[in-house]
């Protein structure tokens, strides 16, 4: 069965995605002697046995030719009090690491402190996908560690968002 064609608005296109309720990352890398990083929407699993991730970035983006360069990356997985870390690794051509505490991954990427959780990558394969790269990563390391923030940092309908205290079951 054959559908016509439309027209897809882009503005109307990016307010339905934004029902879908998502998580904050921000994938980072160390290159050249110099922290990179940028906040992610779009990461999820994608194999439990080998353990694969993938996130997706503009095909313009400045920081993910480093993170190639580097064959690297890690995931650090946003709390819900890194609203301030999600907004300052947004920014294209600001001082993203300023004022933000972070040591070293197993691998060498830089960990954000006060996340959830970090994994730790290896770039396993790369897709072009209309306007973005897909980049898939192999899990090298994690952390083992409970988590001291109790939420994610959330993302729905343009806004960030907190869990519900209840869970339904």
């Amino acid at each position: 069965m054959s559908f016509p064609s439309i027209a897809i608005d882009p503005s109307i296109f990016r307010e339905a995605l934004g029902h879908f309720a998502s998580g904050i990352t921000v994938i980072t890398s160390h290159t050249d002697d110099e922290p990179i990083g940028f906040t992610c929407q779009s990461f999820y699993s994608v194999s439990m046995n080998p353990p694969l991730v993938s996130f997706s970035v503009m095909s313009s983006s400045a920081s993910y030719p480093k993170i190639r360069q580097a064959g690297r990356f890690a995931v650090n997985i946003l709390s819900g009090e890194q609203v301030r870390i999600s907004n300052q690794f947004a920014r294209r051509g600001a001082d993203k690491w300023s004022g933000v505490e972070w040591q070293l991954s197993p691998l060498g990427n830089p960990i954000i402190g006060g996340n959830l959780h970090w994994l730790d990558c290896e770039i396993h394969a790369e897709h072009a996908a209309g306007d973005h790269l897909i980049v898939i990563g192999e899990v090298k390391a994690l952390n083992l560690l409970e988590a001291t923030a109790t939420q994610p940092l959330l993302y729905f309908k343009g806004q960030y968002r907190d869990l519900a205290t209840h869970c339904v079951t």
